[in-house]
């Protein structure tokens, strides 16, 4: 080997190792504590040591900065011996603000930026809140592989059951396989297995009963060990007062999130921009709103919030849903029925008026359509707006930037500044949306913005935040912003 060579080799070696090390003091810390660490908004729970290497190259590349583990391993070594509760921890925020600051010793650097985690009350909950997904479809399942990877020591949210329609003789076993197996999101992190005898999947130790019903209020939850329930309904059959106002005539059940727009007064939620509306007192029933909401509006924000909105308009190139065709076939609505996979399809959104639920100063300055597309998964929104006050693309792409960084909507935009990306690289991703720097267009007081989403994992993460929320599951994230 060249000297060239043997440095790069040992380098990676030496990498490796310290992210194999990582791995255990960050399991720890999650099973035992309830601690998350994350590295700029992603978490490095359950990752493997390559993962989490390139999570720092990830890092790098909106730092504009190197982030190595040779820098995080120190931090982390000491954190695990600190008696904290549960709390996120931005492992990189962390060791960048060390090297910036330089202020020698990292112990007391870390007892300072963490002493808010320094409590004597361990637990979240007092309680572990139950959770119950009525349905189990695209929406069900991804929202089931979330909580499953949140349970953590199991003081928080527990997924309890999942109500559905029987099938037939073999029904559960097929939610089982389909749980463990997705064409889009890969495989179960984990193991999945059917209990006959209780009718219930286990996921990674995680019994889940699986309960036949026609109706929501024909369900006795209390038979099941369910009580004071958030029934997250994801059939989208319901999306009214009424409607959703069935499952709470079920025994066992206290609160009904809909992953849908709702319609008349239920709230709509976007969390990170009008979560603080969730009135636990006063209501018993929530929107999440829709995916291509929850992606656009942490934007929209940003934006009307440095230069303010004038006009704009909305085009969503959406992947193909369900509730359309495979094959040309007879559809309820315009265009629907012709093939998905083999047309774009013009149709009709929501998300523009939808805007103004969250952002109600936005109220009647967006229109909107959308445009679905031959993709099974990954979204891109296109805004176009006209702002109140001239700018440039490079100013404007540093205000995102900085937001998506270092602010109240960190969980919801991510950025990337690759000009290689496509809608492939952002399966999974659990942010609301990903701002495509460098398809940014600035002229003046217009600007064309580019907004990518995983309209599947991405809202499913929204959701479960909400839930969460409603559940009084508010985590400690450190640093402060």
């Amino acid at each position: 080997m060249s000297s060239k060579e043997t440095e790069y080799f040992a380098d990676w070696n030496e990498r490796s190792m310290k992210a194999e090390m990582m791995i255990p003091i960050i399991g720890k810390l999650y099973r035992e504590k309830s601690v998350i660490i994350t590295l700029y908004g992603r978490s490095l729970v359950n990752k493997t040591a390559i993962d989490i290497i390139k999570e720092h190259r990830f890092a790098r590349k909106i730092l504009e900065n190197e982030l190595s583990v040779n820098d995080t391993y120190p931090i982390m070594s000491i954190i695990q011996n600190m008696e904290l509760s549960p709390c996120k921890i931005d492992i990189g925020k962390l060791t960048v603000k060390y090297l910036e600051q330089n202020p020698g010793d990292i112990k007391r650097f870390l007892e300072n930026e963490l002493k808010e985690a320094f409590r004597e009350d361990k637990n979240v909950l007092k309680n572990p809140r139950d959770v119950v997904l009525y349905g189990f479809g695209r929406i069900g399942r991804l929202i089931a592989r979330i909580l499953i990877d949140k349970t953590g020591r199991g003081d928080k949210l527990r997924l309890k059951a999942i109500v559905v329609r029987k099938g037939g003789k073999d029904d559960l076993v097929k939610r089982a396989a389909l749980l463990r197996r997705d064409s889009v999101h890969g495989q179960f992190n984990g193991t999945v297995k059917v209990d006959e005898e209780e009718n219930a999947i286990i996921a990674n130790g995680v019994m889940i009963k699986v309960i036949y019903a026609n109706s929501p209020e024909e369900v006795d939850y209390t038979a099941h060990g369910i009580n004071d329930a958030i029934v997250v309904d994801n059939t989208g059959k319901w999306r009214d007062r009424e409607g959703l106002g069935q499952h709470l005539k079920a025994k066992g059940v206290s609160k009904v999130v809909l992953t849908a727009p709702g319609k008349g007064d239920i709230p709509n939620i976007v969390y990170g921009v009008n979560h603080s509306d969730i009135n636990n007192e006063n209501e018993d029933i929530f929107s999440a709103a829709s995916c291509t909401t929850n992606a656009i509006v942490p934007v929209l924000k940003v934006i009307d919030d440095e230069y303010k909105i004038r006009t704009g308009h909305i085009e969503t190139c959406h992947s193909y849903t369900n509730d359309q065709n495979l094959i040309d076939n007879y559809h309820k609505k315009s265009r629907r029925g012709r093939s998905a996979p083999l047309n774009m399809v013009i149709t009709e959104t929501g998300a523009a008026k939808a805007v103004a639920k969250a952002l109600p100063n936005l109220s009647g300055k967006l229109t909107g359509n959308a445009i679905r597309v031959p993709t099974p998964n990954v979204s891109m929104a296109v805004l176009m707006l006209q702002l109140e006050k001239e700018t440039n693309r490079e100013s404007l792409n540093y205000h995102v930037r900085g937001k998506s960084l270092n602010s109240d909507l960190q969980w919801q935009i991510d950025y990337t500044n690759s000009p290689e990306v496509v809608s492939s690289d952002f399966v999974g991703s659990r942010f609301a949306c990903i701002f495509d720097s460098q398809a940014t267009i600035v002229d003046g007081d217009r600007c064309v913005l580019y907004v990518w989403y995983d309209n599947e994992f991405g809202y499913c993460t929204q959701v479960v935040r909400i839930v969460q929320n409603i559940a009084g599951i508010n985590l400690l994230t450190l640093p402060k912003v």
